[in-house]
């Protein structure tokens, strides 16, 4: 049988009443063991065994009471499936190539294969020489942006991409920004009058003179319509889908050498080619404009989405599901097309300037918390989210809004991916690293055959002695970069663009907060999806989040979740009942509680440990209220009534009293909680009640408890005795 011991120390009592007095007190020693599936309470060699349910045998090999193992048949069919879009994709890519090259011209065709060529063979030649992965990486990226737009993006892309290249290219590419020059304005207006087919003049009451903003894709320039409507028109540079494709098509040739110059790994093509698939979408101005449709549909509240008709309707968290704080530009259809882009002019003030915000008296706090909840829901529930939120791309109004553009760079994940996202954090927050190695097999990280106890020792060590553990989403990142390289990790296509996303998000809100910590934002969101959805998965996660796997119970996240709960009610009290309040604040609004879902998810955690599967954790919850009751029988009741203070340097002392002031705090935060919702918590109490499983639990925990106080009850006796005499002598 696997015994997990374990022993409680009582007071050494030698330092307050003497020898004699120590010597008695050492005839007392306590241990409880947990033999198989029962508890079992020792005093020296004798041993009583807790009655009841808790006796029934199981098997004694070491399984997880939260159930089955990961598996990795859905990341695999997954995969299968996108690849087989991509091949579709890449092939149409391919056929359209040989048009390239004759749309080009052969000359022009193979004297950008000269370029390129020139430059791989200076990387040839830099290989020879520099041995310094820092200096090789530097070189790199300097290559990159020689060689034009279709290699900046792919740097860009690379740059959150651990799995395929070292951290030391990683971090290089990272600072890969749009550096192309714009062009001439008169071939941009070429270009949308031929789009359009009118005359600018028919079509702009008037047009800037010069692009508002340039980038390696396309440039952006204002205009008036002749409705008086100020709209900006974001307009392709000309002939980029042909020159992507024929970079696309000459990457095939050079990929090896630049793959063995950066140490990649060898899906690097493989990776590429779903790169080139984001292109392609990025310069479809019609997909762009479909998925901002989209996007405010999801995420603009109804007052400023124009392309819906719903109505707000309450989340899972108790707040509006259209967000009052999010502004997404208008789509003018009738002046859009495939290379030209109309949409409504948003004034914004960059989050990266300072002056501007302070000018417009924004609150840095609100505008973070803003940007964050929106972040999450797009992550987290709904599934479509925008991929690049930089500092170009989310801007705040003079009005304290928040207005997103560039929509076209969006990811969309199933639900198995925004669930494994979700257990990914809480299984890092809880230091499991064996639970995120079967975490990343689930969302197919790791290949098949790849030993998850070496991964987990990996990851483990990574953590360190959790000194050094950090919430920063990008120093986690460099954390796991040599894991993830090590072990030949493949990032899903979903979660690449999720990597991208929040680096984008954490980059942008340390503008506003150099202090902010993406992680320990996302976890009071992340604790409220847990709570509010009552979908099997997501209570399993909520389960591992409380409960350890060989069942013990996690009594300081319990101890921080009732408390943030009894805050909230504490903060409720002292706010008046306002609903325009409440809206007005909706974003402070996903940081609460909806006491019916804590009820729900209280109630459906009971019946886990009432169940079969929750045999273990009731054991080890026997355990612990018998060391509850000896503290508190100890630090509030045998104390008190002899009278005695505590001594400095008593570290038992200490520590029970520590434990009984713990569990007087836990009852109080969680009278206040439930003092949010009498009627929901009194429902639930009396259907427990009414529960065959609950008189079983009762009456183990008041038989563990006698047979404990049979041996407890005259030692504290003696105890007291034993000082009473002592003050007389």
């Amino acid at each position: 049988m696997r015994n997990v011991a374990i022993g409680f120390n009582r007071r050494n009592v030698a330092a307050r009443i003497g020898h004699a007095t120590a010597r008695s007190r050492a005839l007392f020693s306590w241990n409880y063991q947990l033999n198989g599936d029962q508890l079992v309470i020792r005093r020296g060699k004798k041993a009583r065994f807790c009655p009841s349910n808790l006796l029934h045998n199981f098997s004694t090999d070491f399984t997880s009471v939260h159930g089955e193992k990961a598996s990795a048949e859905y990341a695999k069919l997954r995969k299968e499936s996108l690849e087989s879009q991509f091949g579709n994709v890449l092939g149409t890519y391919t056929s359209q190539s040989t048009a390239a090259v004759y749309s080009f011209g052969p000359f022009l065709a193979l004297y950008r294969a000269a370029i390129i060529s020139f430059h791989v063979a200076k990387l040839a030649i830099w290989q020879l020489f520099v041995q310094d992965l820092h200096g090789r990486a530097i070189k790199f990226r300097e290559t990159l942006i020689q060689l034009g737009p279709f290699y900046i993006k792919l740097g860009q892309a690379l740059s959150t991409r651990p799995d395929i290249l070292p951290k030391t290219y990683c971090q290089e590419l990272a600072k890969l920004q749009d550096q192309i020059p714009p062009f001439p304005n008169h071939v941009a207006i070429k270009s949308i009058e031929s789009q359009l087919g009118l005359p600018i003049s028919q079509i702009f009451a008037d047009f800037s003179s010069e692009p508002i903003a340039a980038a390696s894709l396309g440039q952006v320039y204002k205009a008036h319509l002749f409705s008086g409507e100020l709209v900006a028109v974001k307009v392709q540079r000309p002939g980029m889908s042909r020159s992507l494709t024929l970079d696309a098509l000459l990457f095939q040739m050079i990929g090896g050498q630049l793959k063995r110059f950066a140490n990649a790994r060898k899906d690097l093509l493989v990776a590429v080619n779903e790169m080139v698939r984001h292109m392609f979408e990025e310069i479809d101005y019609l997909l762009e404009a479909q998925n901002a449709d989209r996007f405010a549909s999801l995420y603009s509240f109804p007052k400023y989405n124009h392309h819906s008709n719903h109505q707000g309707k309450a989340t899972l968290n108790g707040v509006y599901s259209k967000m009052d704080f999010v502004k997404v530009p208008k789509i003018y259809w009738n002046l859009t097309r495939k290379s030209v882009l109309t949409m409504e002019w948003l004034d914004g003030i960059k989050l990266t300037d300072a002056d501007g915000l302070n000018k417009a008296c924004l609150d840095r706090k609100r505008l973070i918390d803003q940007g964050v909840y929106c972040s999450l829901r797009q992550l987290l529930e709904e599934g479509f989210f925008h991929a690049d939120p930089h500092p170009g791309n989310l801007v705040a109004t003079s009005d304290g809004y928040l207005a997103y553009f560039d929509f076209g760079m969006m990811g969309d994940i199933p639900r198995h991916y925004r669930v494994g996202l979700i257990r990914v954090l809480v299984h890092f927050v809880n230091r499991d690293a064996l639970g995120l190695a079967n975490d990343f097999l689930s969302l197919g990280f790791i290949p098949e055959g790849v030993d998850l106890q070496l991964v987990a020792e990996a990851l483990d060590a990574s953590f360190g002695d959790g000194s050094r553990t950090s919430q920063d989403f990008q120093a986690i990142m460099y954390q796991l970069y040599d894991v993830m390289y090590e072990f030949n990790f493949s990032l899903p296509p979903d979660y690449a663009l999720v990597i991208r996303a929040l680096g984008s998000l954490e980059g942008t809100a340390k503008a506003l907060d150099p202090g902010f910590k993406v992680v320990e934002s996302a976890y009071p969101f992340v604790i409220g999806r847990l709570l509010a959805d009552p979908s099997p998965d997501m209570r399993k996660i909520l389960r591992e989040l409380l409960i350890r796997n060989d069942g013990s119970i996690r009594w300081n996240r319990f101890e921080r979740l009732v408390a943030a709960i009894s805050e909230q009610a504490s903060e409720s009290s002292n706010e008046p009942s306002n609903i325009a309040t409440t809206f007005s604040n909706s974003t402070q609004g996903w940081k609460s509680f909806d006491m019916k879902a804590v009820v729900d998810a209280t109630e459906d955690l009971l019946h886990f440990i009432l169940s079969e599967k929750g045999r273990r954790v009731r054991v080890f919850l026997v355990k612990d209220i018998i060391k509850a009751a000896d503290a508190f029988l100890e630090d509030e009741v045998l104390f008190r009534i002899s009278n005695e203070k505590l001594e400095v340097g008593d570290a038992s002392q200490a520590m029970d009293q520590a434990v009984a002031t713990r569990i007087l705090n836990g009852f109080r935060s969680f009278e206040r909680a439930v003092k949010l919702a009498p009627a929901a918590w009194s429902s639930m109490l009396i259907r427990l009640l009414l529960k065959s499983e609950v008189h079983l639990f009762i009456y183990d925990v008041l038989s563990a408890l006698v047979v404990h106080s049979r041996y407890k009850l005259p030692e504290s006796l003696w105890f007291c005795i034993s000082r009473y005499l002592h003050k007389r002598s």
